[in-house]
């Protein structure tokens, strides 16, 4: 994906949460734009509202760049925590050695997934004298304070501004108060009022600890953000993301953090903030039993599959996860590699590959003017507007239509439709890229979602097999009703059987759009 430092790059309307309003980037540096945003605690596997946050903002630096900016994504994992802590002594190993593997392990999912990496990936445990320092500042400002354990908590009285993101009185914050500062909650009694919260925690016996100013000792959760963006990305960037539910309290208090030790108000310029993930219309939970990792839903779907859904809803509303929304999401999948396999099998007729220079300017006809031409600009207008995904693939649907409807013909394409079908390929391709589609070799791709379907919709795939070198044993023997007979078996089952001259193969069948 190339970027276009020097062009005029597209206007992009964020919904920012501070301002609860659309607001159009301007970046802090023309033509460059600086991202932070939070990562996961790595004492678990990921599960899948992890990998919709991560999805989404994987489509916005894909998207920033494509349109020509130059990014610097930060997203950081949080090392050093009380319940990798706790993991970590219930498996009686180190605590770094815990969060080591789930860091691999995030790594991996996000991998599968088709992310790119970012650019930077802190880690609290190797950003202590950044957070130690920032510590030290808020102290000699007046913004926190030492006790006689070790622990010191931020002053949320002395930030003027506190509650402006979440918009809650200092009076209203006990509501909403998350289970990540459940801990806080044993200090109260050293407090100077109930919501300050830990900067720095002193440490208990075999527990992992750095040397401060204060003791032996580990950071509180949201100093490590605040030390790790600004070492990264400065006292004022452009983007901070993360899920809706860190608001409050973990945003709040970075921007107390931040803003309190530099003094630079904003921290950043934009708050983007992810909706929440349900399983089956009910909140996700593993007392619930409806709890999803990724690698668990990544054994039943392909990862195309997968962020196919993620799109269907927009990122700022809730979307539903169901094993219906994830099998029209697969089915969708396939139709867009059937599109481009299409394609390139209507190409070839006419000796013609991908990438090869179109032989005529005419189009094949008006739908290439009205629908091929300005495709691009109506998709980049789309994730434009608050990135906009649920658009966008109802755009590269419509797309995939149309391929599907100019190859119909068996007979090689003429000079006009061989442009047209390289336009629409390029459409596809490059806007699919955009979303992390299409990005597999069609033919494999297919072999993969076909092969996962089948295992969904519990189908005995060896069967499947068997059936088929039964049907070829009947056609060989000219037994042509009982060959038939096997044929709507199959089909009975949603199963399609495909005859061509390289043999005979299978495929889901799928009711037509």
């Amino acid at each position: 994906m190339t970027t276009q430092a020097n062009a005029e790059i597209r206007e992009i309307k964020i919904y920012d949460t501070m301002n609860r309003a659309k607001r159009v980037l301007e970046p802090i540096t023309p033509g460059k734009i600086c991202m932070y945003v939070c990562g996961v605690t790595v004492y678990d596997l990921s599960h899948i509202g992890h990998a919709r946050t991560f999805v989404t903002f994987d489509v916005v630096q894909r998207f920033l760049r494509h349109v020509g900016y130059d990014v610097k994504f930060v997203r950081n994992h949080t090392d050093v925590d009380d319940k990798i802590i706790a993991r970590a002594a219930e498996k009686n190993i180190p605590a770094l050695e815990l969060s080591a593997h789930f860091i691999d392990a995030f790594n991996e999912d996000m991998a599968a997934l088709g992310l790119l990496p970012p650019d930077v990936e802190p880690k609290v445990s190797t950003h202590i004298p950044e957070i130690i320092d920032m510590v030290a500042k808020l102290i000699e400002k007046g913004h926190a304070y030492a006790v006689e354990s070790g622990d010191v908590f931020y002053r949320v009285s002395s930030f003027e501004g506190y509650g402006k993101l979440s918009r809650r009185e200092l009076e209203d914050q006990e509501a909403g108060r998350s289970g990540r500062v459940g801990s806080d909650v044993d200090q109260k009694l050293e407090k100077e009022h109930p919501f300050d919260f830990a900067l720095w925690k002193a440490s208990k016996d075999g527990e992992v600890a750095w040397e401060s100013p204060w003791g032996m000792g580990r950071p509180g959760w949201h100093i490590e953000c605040s030390a790790m963006s600004t070492k990264h990305l400065g006292v004022h960037f452009d983007i901070h993301g993360g899920g809706q539910d860190l608001i409050f309290p973990h945003h709040e208090n970075e921007i107390a953090q931040s803003e309190g030790c530099s003094g630079h108000d904003p921290l950043c310029n934009y708050w983007m903030h992810v909706s929440m993930l349900n399983v089956d219309g009910v909140k996700m939970g593993k007392s619930l039993g409806n709890f999803w990792t990724v690698r668990d839903v990544l054994e039943q779907f392909h990862p195309e599959a997968v962020r196919f859904f993620m799109y269907t809803a927009h990122y700022r509303n809730v979307v539903n996860y169901s094993l219906e929304a994830l099998n029209e999401a697969t089915r969708r999948v396939v139709y867009l590699y059937d599109a481009l396999t299409r394609i390139d099998e209507t190409l070839a007729k006419a000796g013609v590959s991908p990438g090869d220079e179109p032989p005529t300017q005419e189009w094949f006809d008006k739908r290439g003017e009205q629908v091929i031409e300005p495709y691009m600009d109506r998709f980049e207008s789309a994730l434009a507007d608050d990135f906009n995904t649920s658009l966008a693939i109802s755009l590269l649907q419509e797309q995939a239509k149309l391929a599907n409807d100019l190859t119909q013909s068996k007979k090689k394409p003429k000079p006009p439709a061989v442009r047209t079908l390289l336009a629409l390929r390029e459409n596809l391709t490059t806007s699919a890229e955009v979303l992390a589609l299409l990005q597999r070799e069609p033919a494999k791709a297919l072999l993969e979602l076909r092969d996962l379907s089948a295992r969904a919709m519990n189908l005995d795939i060896e069967a499947i097999e068997q059936k088929l070198v039964d049907r070829d044993q009947a056609r060989a023997d000219k037994e042509w009703a009982r060959a038939d007979e096997i044929r709507d078996e199959l089909l009975a089952m949603q199963v399609e059987v495909m005859d061509s001259n390289e043999g005979t193969t299978w495929r889901i069948h799928y009711q037509e759009d």
